[in-house]
C-alpha cells in the first residue's frame, strides 16, 4: 500500500508529469517493441575501455576525485580541444568534469541564470532545457526552427532578444533533427551577442558524430564566442557508455567559477574510475576521430533499408537520429502514429511533438540508429510493412 502524505506543498513544475516518453516506454515493454526510440547504443563499448576502468578500480581509484575532475583527464581534454578546435582552456580554472552532460547543463543554467532573466532556446529541443530554466525563476523563450531544414532564423532571434535576455542555448549537432550549425551561423550568433552580457550555453554532446565530411562548428572554434560560452559535452555519448554518466564543461574562468559553485553542492565529483579510464582513452585520437565514419555507416544502413517504407526521410548531418515524415500518407497525430507503430508493428519511435513545449505536430517521428545491425534491420522491416490510412 502506497504511503500518503499529509503535507501541503506547492510544485515548482506543476505541468511536468507523465510524458509521451513514459507512455512509449510502457507500451514498448508491453508489446516487446524493437527499440528505435532511445538515444542510447544497444551494443557494447570497447572491451579495452572496460578493462581500463577495471585497472583503475584495482589500482585504488575508488574514492572521491578532485571536485573539478581528475587532473590527467582535464589535461587530456584541454589538449584535445586545443588540437581540434584551436581554443586553449586553462586546466585549473576553465575545465570541469561533471557527472553527465545533463548535470553540466543544470549547473551552468543554475549558476548563471537569475530570477527574472529570459533564456532563448530553439525547438524542437532536448526536454530538460525549459524546466531547468523555470526552476531558477527565469523564463524560457522558445524559438521554433524552420521545418524541414530546422534552420535558425537569426532575424527572429534578433527580434526576440530583450534587455532581460541572459542566455541563449545552442545544440549542435542537434537532437532531434540531426542538423548542425555552420560557420555562418556562428558569425550571426557572434554579431547578435556582441557588446552584450548574453551567455551562450552550447550543448555539443554529439560533437564527434558528423557526416559527409562536415566539420564541427562548436563555440570553441570561434574565439569571440568562446569568450562568452559554456560548452557542455559527454564522454558517455562519445564512447557508447551513456550509463557511466560522465561529461564536461568548458568556459572562461569568470563563468566557470559560477558553474563550479553549483557543481560543488550538486555532485561534488564525477565517478573516479571512469575518469581515470577516459584520461587514458583520450590519449589515442583514433578513439574519437573514427566515430564519424562508424555512425555514418549506421545512418546509411538504416536509410537504405527504409527505402521501401512509406516514410520520407529527412537528411541528417550529425547525431545518431533521423526524422521521418508521414504527412503525405496519413493525417494521424505523431503520437497516434507512434502508438500504432508499437501496437501493430512492434517498433518504437519518438513523436517529434514531444520536443516542443506546446506540442507542435509536424507529422514527423524520430528514429535512432544507435543500434546494432540486427536491430536496425528488424526495425526497418517492421516500418516497411506500414500501410497508409
Amino acid at each position: 500500500m502506497a504511503l500518503s502524505s499529509t503535507v501541503t506543498h506547492r510544485s515548482k513544475l506543476p505541468d511536468v508529469g507523465t510524458t509521451i516518453f513514459s507512455v512509449i516506454g510502457q507500451l514498448s515493454s508491453q508489446y516487446g517493441a524493437i527499440n528505435l526510440a532511445q538515444g542510447a547504443p544497444n551494443f557494447p563499448c570497447d572491451e579495452a575501455l572496460i578493462a581500463s576502468v577495471d585497472r583503475a578500480m584495482r589500482a585504488g581509484h575508488n574514492q572521491y576525485a578532485p571536485m573539478t575532475g581528475y587532473p590527467p583527464l582535464k589535461e587530456a581534454l584541454a589538449e584535445k580541444v586545443s588540437t581540434l578546435y584551436g581554443q586553449h582552456y586553462d586546466v585549473a580554472s576553465e575545465v570541469l568534469i561533471t557527472a553527465s552532460a545533463s548535470e553540466g547543463l543544470y549547473a551552468a543554467i543554475s549558476g548563471l541564470v537569475h530570477a527574472g532573466d529570459e533564456v532563448i532556446f530553439f525547438e524542437p529541443a532536448f526536454d530538460s532545457y525549459a524546466p531547468v530554466v523555470r526552476l531558477q525563476g527565469a523564463t524560457p523563450i522558445a524559438i521554433k526552427l524552420k521545418v524541414p531544414q530546422f534552420a535558425i532564423d537569426w532575424n527572429e532571434v534578433r527580434a526576440t532578444i530583450t534587455p532581460r535576455t541572459r542566455m541563449i542555448i545552442i545544440n549542435t549537432p542537434h537532437n532531434p533533427s540531426g542538423q548542425v550549425l555552420s560557420a555562418e551561423d556562428l558569425a550571426q550568433l557572434a554579431a547578435l551577442t556582441r557588446n552584450s552580457d548574453i551567455i551562450v550555453l552550447s550543448d555539443e554532446v554529439y560533437e564527434h558524430i558528423l557526416f559527409d565530411g562536415r566539420r564541427h562548428h562548436g563555440m570553441a572554434t570561434h574565439p569571440e564566442l568562446a569568450q562568452r560560452s559554456v560548452i557542455v559535452s559527454s564522454f558517455g555519448k562519445t564512447f557508447h557508455v551513456t550509463g557511466w554518466r560522465v561529461g564536461y564543461c568548458l568556459a572562461p574562468a569568470e563563468l566557470m567559477n559560477e558553474v563550479v559553485k553549483v557543481h560543488q553542492f550538486l555532485m561534488y565529483a564525477a565517478d573516479t574510475p571512469m575518469q581515470v579510464a577516459f584520461a587514458d582513452w583520450l590519449r589515442e585520437p583514433a578513439h574519437y576521430q573514427s566515430l564519424a565514419g562508424f555512425w555514418q555507416q549506421k545512418r546509411d544502413l538504416l536509410a537504405l533499408m527504409l527505402q521501401e517504407s512509406p516514410f520520407e526521410l529527412l537528411p541528417t548531418a550529425g547525431s545518431f537520429f533521423m526524422l521521418a515524415s508521414y504527412r503525405h500518407f496519413s493525417d494521424e497525430s505523431d503520437s497516434e502514429m507512434v502508438k500504432r507503430l508499437i501496437i501493430e508493428h512492434g517498433v518504437a519511435t519518438i513523436p517529434l511533438s514531444a520536443f516542443y513545449t506546446d506540442g507542435t505536430d509536424n507529422r514527423l517521428i524520430r528514429l535512432s540508429f544507435a543500434k546494432d545491425e540486427a536491430t536496425l534491420q528488424a526495425g526497418a522491416q517492421a516500418l516497411c510493412l506500414l500501410k497508409a490510412r
